[in-house]
């Protein structure tokens, strides 16, 4: 009769000893495997958003192809390393070869899991609307002009006021694609290093040489092919006289006198199709161009003008061709002058012009070389302002035309940095800076004797009224010839041989 004594209980070998059925049951893997499902479901999120949004950000390209993809190589990375962590382990500890190993039939170890996949899970979401937040903040100009360049409060100001405030920083700074984003930022390393040890240049020196092409930045709105007809615009003035007399020109500026989809011409002829502008400086700012060559694009024939004592031939490397920056050269951080600051107060009616020399007197106050810092800009703008102004027929208007010129200083003259228009050059007309004057100067000619066209008052706009009062309703459609309200004017002089922004 056979035995029907059970046999003696035989203790099962622990779990711990246990070889595990796969080298990637680990923790470190298990890490690496939640990190890449987020990386995944970030990527495939920002690529819904690139695909999807009409207007690209500049942003988007590089967190959807660099940042996202970088994530997920390391969570991938940490995988792999997971599983060959743990062959190692279990090649040398034949005893214990589960070191890392996810044990669902531990107690404490299944809670562990629970919690850790609870926290996969929420790190999925969290990945989505982290992923989209650091998309839309890192585009913001609170990150450009606060955050990020804190060193540039100057520019920040002066953008905010400009007349693109509502373009966003990265629009014109870097553009779209991660092609230029990566460039900006390599290039932004020794800006960075040399703001962590306040080295950096004050003013910030202009023009940068390492900016992303105008065409590729501007003509994104702006369409050269449907630039036509002229504009009119006003240009409104003070004398700098007891009564503040005030002097406006009313100009019709050929932008383009060309009809259209016809060839360009006027202002913008110098960025047509049709020819091709270049030129070369002799100074880092770009305001003393001795020599200019000019390229038929369709013939080939080319007209070379200079100087008469430039005579040698510039480097061809140092050549630049002409573009949308050579004029507006300050798109989005203007500096305005001191004395259009005061005259634009004026004709608001901030600043009052009740005050005899008011003008003359504010834009003292505003260049007043004993101010250094901000802080003390206030106190000695106001001390300034009390000392022309000691009569007490003033007492009514004076505080009220501190407190402007005040702020105007505030808006437009940053001491700490040596940032103001002394420093920045407009090229956009000719009254305070040489601008259109570089070239149409009537001192630039070829070899056989041929002027650059004239720089005579009506070849770039034409005077329609200039004076005051009724003056401004008599109207001239051939164009009027102007009349310097302080004098007749020296043949041999250009505008900004006395204008200079400041007291003139």
């Amino acid at each position: 009769m056979p035995d029907s004594t059970p046999p003696p209980d035989v203790p099962s070998a622990p779990r711990s000893a246990l070889k595990p059925t796969s080298h990637f049951n680990n923790w470190i893997s298990a890490i690496g495997a939640v990190l890449t499902a987020g990386a995944l479901f970030s990527f495939a999120f920002l690529v819904w958003m690139d695909f999807s949004q009409g207007e690209k950000n500049p942003y988007l390209g590089i967190l959807t192809y660099l940042v996202a993809p970088a994530f997920l190589i390391t969570g991938i990375t940490l995988v792999l390393f997971g599983a060959w962590a743990q062959r190692r382990w279990a090649i040398k500890h034949t005893a214990h070869p589960d070191r890392w190993q996810l044990d669902f039939g531990n107690p404490r170890q299944r809670r562990m899991i629970i919690g850790f996949g609870t926290g996969g899970v929420m790190f999925l979401v969290l990945s989505a609307f982290g992923s989209y937040q650091t998309y839309h903040y890192s585009e913001s100009n609170q990150f450009c002009g606060e955050v990020c360049h804190s060193a540039m409060a100057p520019e920040y100001v002066t953008y905010k006021r400009g007349s693109h405030a509502r373009v966003d920083c990265v629009e014109c700074h870097i553009g779209s694609g991660a092609e230029w984003f990566v460039k900006a930022k390599i290039n932004g390393v020794h800006q960075l290093v040399s703001y962590t040890f306040d080295n950096y240049n004050r003013p910030i020196e202009t023009p940068l040489t390492n900016l992303r092409p105008a065409p590729e930045i501007c003509e994104q709105c702006h369409w050269p092919e449907k630039f036509h007809g002229n504009v009119e615009i006003n240009f409104d003035h003070f004398l700098s006289d007891k009564e503040n007399t005030p002097y406006t020109a009313r100009m019709l500026m050929h932008v383009n006198k060309s009809a259209l989809g016809s060839p360009l011409g006027g202002i913008h002829w110098h960025v047509s199709d049709t020819e091709r502008v270049e030129y070369y400086a002799t100074d880092a700012k770009r305001q003393e161009i001795p020599w200019m060559r000019v390229r038929n694009l369709k013939d080939g024939t080319t007209r070379v003008f200079r100087t008469e004592d430039f005579t040698g031939e510039p480097p061809e490397d140092q050549i630049r061709v002409m573009d949308c920056m050579d004029c507006h050269n300050r798109p989005a951080h203007v500096f305005p002058p001191a004395n259009d600051m005061v005259e634009k107060a004026m004709m608001q009616g901030t600043l009052s012009t009740k005050l005899p020399n008011i003008k003359r007197v504010a834009v003292q106050a505003m260049t007043e070389t004993e101010i250094t810092t901000t802080a003390e800009a206030p106190q000695k703008i106001a001390d300034f302002m009390r000392s022309k102004y000691n009569d007490r027929a003033y007492a009514v208007e004076l505080p009220g035309a501190i407190a402007t010129v005040q702020e105007l200083f505030s808006l437009s003259v940053f001491p700490e940095r040596k940032a103001d228009w002394r420093v920045y050059p407009n090229n956009i007309g000719h009254k305070d800076w040489p601008g259109c004057f570089r070239c149409h100067d009537d001192q630039h000619k070829t070899a056989q004797g041929q002027l650059v066209k004239s720089s005579d008052c009506n070849s770039c706009h034409t005077i329609l009224a200039q004076g005051k009062g009724e003056e401004l309703e008599l109207l001239s459609a051939k164009g009027l010839d102007f009349v310097h309200p302080g004098g007749e004017l020296d043949p041999d002089l250009t505008c900004a041989d006395c204008h200079n922004g400041g007291i003139q």
